[in-house]
C-alpha cells in the first residue's frame, strides 16, 4: 500500500505518534473515515447478498454460463464485505490496529486472494463472450458444446484454488511482521522483501488477464462494428446465429463490469507508479484513504450495472423481491404471469 507503514508485533503498533483521538479536528476526520468504512461495508455486503439471492432464487439465470462467473464475482466481494472491510471500522477512530499480528496477516491475505480471483473472473468472463461471439453455432448447443455449466463451474474452482495458493507464501514466512497503513487503516502483506516473487505473482495475474481481456473485446466490438457495417457473410447460418449472440446485452454488461473494476483501481494503480518512480510520498491529505477506498468500492458497483444493464438479471430481482413478499405460491404465480424478460 502507499503511505507510511506501521510495523504490527502481537498486536501492538510500534509507533511514537499520538492517537488520532488527542485531536479534536483528527477525531472528526478520523469518525468520518470510519463512517465511510462502515457505510461500504453495509452497501458491499447487502448488494452482494442480493444478487447471490437473485441468482440462486431464479433457475432460469443458470441458462447462461457467464452467471456462474458473475455468481462468483458477487462471493468474493461479499467475503471482502465481511472479512476485510468491518476489521478498518475501529482502527479508522483509533489510529491503530489492535487485532493482533496474525489477524493483520490474514486480512492482507484475504484481500489480495480476492483481488486476483475477481481479476482471473474477468478474464474469464471475457474468454467466455468471446467463445460466444467466435463459435455462435456451437456455444451452448446440445450436440457440440463450447462451454458448459460444469465447464465453468470448474474454471472458477481452480481460479479460487491457483489464487489462494498464488497469495500464500508471504503469509507463511518471508517476513514475520505485518504492515497496517495507517491513513488506508488497512492491513498488508510485506511484498517488498520478496522483489522476484511479486513480480512474478503480478506477471501472472495480471499477464493473461490483460492481455485476455483486450483481445476479447475488441474482437467482440470488431464483430459488433462488422455486422452493423453491412459487411458480407456468406454463410447466411453463421451471420444470423452471430446477429443474435451479438444482440445479448451481456456483452455490454461485461463489458461495463470489466471497466468499472479497472476504473475504481486506476487512481491506486497512478499513486503506486507516481511514488515508486519519483521515490517521494504524495503528502496529500486523505488521497491515500480515497484511492484505496475507491477500488475496494467497486464491489458495490456491480448490483448498479447489473440492474442498468441486465434484463434478466433485474427480472431475477424481481421475483426474488415477489418471493419474498408474496407468501402463497398461487399468489406468486399470478404475480409472475404477463413478466416479460426485459422487464
Amino acid at each position: 500500500m502507499p503511505a507510511r507503514m506501521m510495523s504490527v508485533r502481537g498486536g501492538a503498533v510500534s509507533t511514537g505518534e499520538v492517537s488520532v483521538a488527542d485531536s479534536p479536528l483528527a477525531t472528526f476526520e478520523s469518525l468520518t473515515q470510519a463512517a465511510v468504512i462502515a457505510v461500504m461495508g453495509v452497501a458491499i455486503v447487502v448488494s452482494n447478498l442480493l444478487i447471490i439471492a437473485a441468482f440462486l432464487n431464479f433457475k432460469g439465470l443458470s441458462n447462461e454460463v457467464i452467471n456462474y462467473y458473475l455468481l462468483s464475482l458477487a462471493v468474493a466481494d461479499l467475503l471482502c464485505g465481511l472479512f476485510v472491510v468491518p476489521l478498518s471500522v475501529y482502527p479508522a477512530i483509533t489510529g491503530r490496529w489492535m487485532f493482533g499480528d496474525l489477524m493483520c496477516r490474514l486480512a492482507g491475505y484475504v484481500e489480495v486472494t480476492l483481488w486476483s480471483v475477481s481479476v482471473y473472473t474477468f478474464m474469464w468472463i471475457s474468454v467466455d463472450r468471446y467463445l460466444a461471439v467466435r463459435k455462435p453455432l456451437r456455444y451452448e448447443t446440445v450436440s457440440a458444446t463450447v462451454q458448459t455449466r460444469t465447464r465453468s463451474q470448474c474454471w472458477m474452482v481452480f481460479t479460487w484454488i491457483s489464487a489462494a495458493m498464488l497469495c500464500c507464501p508471504p503469509l507463511l514466512g518471508y517476513k514475520k511482521e505485518a504492515n497496517f497503513d495507517k491513513e488506508t487503516f488497512i492491513c498488508m502483506l510485506d511484498w517488498g522483501t520478496t522483489y522476484a516473487y511479486t513480480a512474478t505473482l503480478g506477471i501472472l495475474v495480471l499477464g493473461p488477464s490483460v492481455i485476455s481481456i483486450v483481445y476479447n473485446y475488441f474482437y467482440i466490438f470488431s464483430m459488433k462494428r462488422k455486422l452493423n457495417s453491412g459487411a458480407p457473410i456468406h454463410d447466411k447460418e453463421y451471420a444470423t446465429a452471430l446477429a443474435e449472440n451479438l444482440a445479448n446485452p451481456s456483452h455490454w454488461m461485461s463489458f461495463v463490469l470489466v471497466c468499472a473494476f479497472w476504473l475504481s483501481w486506476a487512481p491506486y494503480a497512478g499513486v503506486r507508479l507516481y511514488e515508486y518512480f519519483t521515490d517521494q510520498e504524495l503528502k496529500i491529505p486523505m488521497l491515500h484513504f480515497g484511492v484505496v477506498w475507491l477500488g475496494i468500492l467497486n464491489s458495490f458497483w456491480k448490483i448498479v450495472i447489473l440492474i442498468s444493464l441486465s434484463p434478466q438479471f433485474r427480472l431475477a430481482l424481481r421475483i426474488l423481491c415477489l418471493t419474498a413478499c408474496c407468501r402463497t405460491k398461487g399468489r406468486l404465480q399470478a404475480e409472475l404471469i404477463g413478466m416479460d424478460n426485459d422487464d
